[in-house]
């Protein structure tokens, strides 16, 4: 029985919602991610681009609807009243999505004290984030809205100088060139797609399986705009029944539930190849302020991330870390961006 007909159920009849209950303690309970990059973790000694990034979000459960469902906190409903343009109609499934981060961005070199011309901007971005899942069978919808601030308020300076400090890296002089306060947002749409792949030839009877995750969409906004598509093969031991390990891109992690309420208790694992292809008309950490002057370089516009990784999970946890390597990014970039991110899941 689907989560929706049972929360439907807890809400009419007792008698149906004893015959339920057994499925919604499975799946209405909420998840928290907490995910790090850093370009350290990319095992080829860099400190440049995107150096830094910390994310927490959190996931709901299963919903009735996003006004009055019960699992639901107030504040939530009163986002969601006004977000209603936002939120998806057809669907089996729906769940909420709200995440905070923090992202860096610095230039190769770390001793100038004076602008560099040919290489990024110094960046530092505050984002939080409000989207929606709307699930329907191996198809899975997300739409997100984003809203932050860019510039000396994002409090990269002192963030970076600070955990330099502590594990010994060099310090980066140029902060007072970065780029200058700017509230910025983002819409983003991606539509996913799921995709049973044959048994492996030569492990039968193993256990072991595999599957491909389509994705395309796009995002819209000053902070940056882009029309984006890439998949993610995995291959492993009681595959999750979610959309996807990598947090090649915003909506990488912010996948629904699953559908079946049967949670395996011991342990699981699989390894995973995800790609992601971007057409960028728009980057403000590489164009610069957008109402201001400020330093800027010469975009691609077109840039694509490549990234392999593990996950295991074990009941309620999930443990995930991934190599990232992408593309240059602006004509004058010398080395070929790589970072590391490592991701903890929990469900409550």
């Amino acid at each position: 029985m689907g989560a929706t007909l049972c929360a439907a159920a807890l809400l009419a009849t007792e008698a149906m919602a004893s015959e339920c209950q057994s499925v919604l303690d499975q799946i209405s309970r909420p998840t928290v991610s907490l995910r790090v990059d850093n370009d350290l973790f990319g095992g080829r000694s860099q400190d440049q681009g995107y150096t830094n990034g910390l994310l927490v979000t959190l996931v709901s459960p299963s919903l009735l609807d996003y006004l009055d469902d019960p699992f639901l906190p107030t504040a939530a409903r009163w986002i969601n009243r006004g977000l209603t343009w936002l939120q998806v109609d057809d669907f089996d499934q729906i769940n909420m999505i709200a995440s905070f981060g923090q992202g860096l961005f610095t230039p190769e070199d770390h001793g100038p004290s004076e602008l560099t011309p040919d290489d990024r901007p110094y960046a530092a971005v505050l984002l939080f984030s409000v989207g929606y899942n709307a699930r329907k069978g191996d198809h899975l919808t997300t739409n997100q809205l984003r809203l932050g601030m860019v510039g000396p308020s994002a409090r990269g300076n002192e963030v970076q100088s600070s955990v330099h400090k502590v594990i010994g890296s060099p310090h980066f002089n140029g902060w007072d060139h970065q780029l200058r306060d700017e509230p910025v947002f983002q819409l983003l749409h991606e539509r996913m797609r799921r995709h049973d792949l044959p048994p492996v030839p030569f492990a039968r009877g193993s256990g072991l399986s595999q599957d491909m995750i389509t994705h395309w969409g796009g995002a819209l906004g000053n902070f940056g705009t882009h029309a984006n598509f890439g998949a993610e093969w995995r291959i492993g031991w009681r595959l999750p029944d979610d959309f996807g390990s990598s947090p090649l891109r915003p909506a990488g992690e912010n996948t629904a539930p699953p559908v079946s309420g049967n949670t395996y208790r011991g342990w699981a694992g699989h390894f995973f190849v995800a790609a992601d292809v971007r057409w960028v008309l728009y980057d403000l950490t590489l164009d610069g302020n957008t109402w201001k002057n400020s330093h800027s370089v010469d975009k691609r516009s077109s840039v694509a991330d490549v990234g392999q990784g593990i996950a295991v999970t074990r009941g309620d946890w999930k443990f995930a870390f991934a190599h990232h390597l992408r593309t240059r990014e602006f004509r004058e970039q010398k080395e070929l961006p790589v970072y590391g991110s490592f991701t903890i899941n929990r469900r409550f």
